[in-house]
């Protein structure tokens, strides 16, 4: 079985982590710190970078595009640097792409959300080249497993759809 990755955020990443991770043809994830500019990023010493997840999922079950119109249903892409009562560049929206078709796909949705007009406003997510990505520690790592009762703002939008 061959396999792709992908690397988003979307806000806090336990609550990203816990939708993608019931995703038909998503073989696993992980959750880390990305795009930003601290070595060795951690909870507490993370600077500039995003809470991120790393997707590895199967091609031929689930595309990098349908992966990513989930992800604009997941969380909301017209929010600065924010999700829910999460504030700062830690919770910013981003598609960091590991190649140029990655980087093609993500442009094209976002174009066509925006001429969608179901959006609730402009798509402010950034589409930047991976980086480094900083594992976060163990007890972040499917967090809402851990803890069902855990914090989350992430929830489907089934009218955040182009289709």
């Amino acid at each position: 079985m061959s396999t792709e990755k992908a690397i988003l955020a979307g806000g806090c990443f336990w609550g990203v982590e816990e939708l993608f991770r019931h995703l038909p043809g998503v073989i696993s994830t992980k959750v880390g710190y990305t795009g930003g500019d601290v070595k060795n990023a951690t909870y507490r010493n993370h600077g500039t970078h995003a809470e991120g997840i790393e997707i590895v999922f199967d091609p031929s079950q689930l595309s990098y595009r349908s992966l990513l119109e989930y992800f604009f249903q997941i969380h909301d892409p017209t929010t600065r640097n924010r999700q829910g009562n999460d504030i700062g560049m830690s919770y910013r929206s981003a598609i960091f792409y590991l190649d140029e078709s990655q980087r093609e796909a993500a442009d094209a949705l976002i174009a066509e959300m925006e001429a969608s007009g179901k959006w609730p406003g402009k798509i402010v997510t950034v589409v930047a080249p991976a980086g480094d990505f900083w594992d976060a520690e163990e007890e972040h790592q499917n967090y809402l497993q851990k803890n069902p009762y855990g914090y989350t703002c992430h929830y489907e939008r089934p009218e955040w759809t182009l289709s």
